[in-house]
């Protein structure tokens, strides 16, 4: 381990003095001419990657406020998308996803990031992936916040489903009694390279060994529906 510097800005009394807000630091970043994303009118923080977008503060701080339906970014609006169902199909080998197969217009996927970004594309145009919660964070507070993902939504779905067919009854009682809990909460506290994440990893490896086969997919208006599965 290499020692670091940790620069807290919000614990520094001059910064958060001279910036007590976002309104003050969107208007510092106009000023200084900073490229940023949020406005006045769109205050929410967002959070972007291959997996998902998060959005949090802002009017978003006030849990009863229904989402501005433009803040979504990834997704279609469910009621926009399309009205004919998109089937895929997803082959799993040890617990991974090795092949996506659109059965609309028969294209095949196999690269494991083709595989994902493919999955996102579907996800996105037929408005799967979103959800407005209330987190209980890390550091003693509730957070409101609203995500979109989804690509991994659909393979979170088709995942579930077929470790129900091929994943050993106690294997998997165990597992989402103990190691899921405890996982979890290393991921979502940043924590993703301790040494016990290290090792919980090295477990969930192990149980995945029998779930092997195909899980057959509807993609539609915001839903996905398992149609069948089967062992490989």
């Amino acid at each position: 381990m290499y020692p670091m510097d940790v620069v807290a800005p919000w614990r520094i009394p001059e910064f958060f003095t001279r910036f007590p807000g976002r309104a003050s630091l969107l208007e510092y970043a106009a000023e200084k001419g900073v490229p940023v994303v949020q406005t006045a009118a769109k205050p929410w923080s967002t959070d972007e990657n291959l997996y998902h977008i998060s959005y949090e503060a802002g009017i978003l701080e006030d849990p009863s406020i229904t989402p501005p339906r433009d803040m979504w970014k990834l997704t279609v609006d469910p009621e926009d998308a399309p009205n004919t169902p998109e089937r895929i199909s997803i082959k799993f080998e040890k617990g991974k996803p090795v092949e996506v197969k659109n059965h609309n217009d028969n294209t095949v996927v196999t690269d494991s990031l083709e595989l994902f970004t493919y999955l996102n594309t579907l996800g996105r145009r037929n408005g799967i992936g979103r959800v407005d919660i209330v987190e209980n964070r890390f550091i003693g507070i509730k957070s409101r916040g609203c995500y979109e993902t989804p690509g991994g939504t659909i393979l979170r779905a088709a995942h579930i489903d077929i470790e129900g067919l091929t994943l050993d009854r106690q294997v998997r009682a165990f597992r989402d009694e103990s190691v899921t809990p405890a996982l979890s909460n290393l991921l979502y506290n940043g924590m993703y390279f301790s040494p016990e994440s290290t090792y919980i990893l090295s477990t969930v490896e192990a149980s995945q060994v029998s779930v092997n086969g195909v899980v057959n997919l509807k993609l539609y208006k915001g839903n996905v529906v398992v149609e069948g599965r089967y062992r490989l």
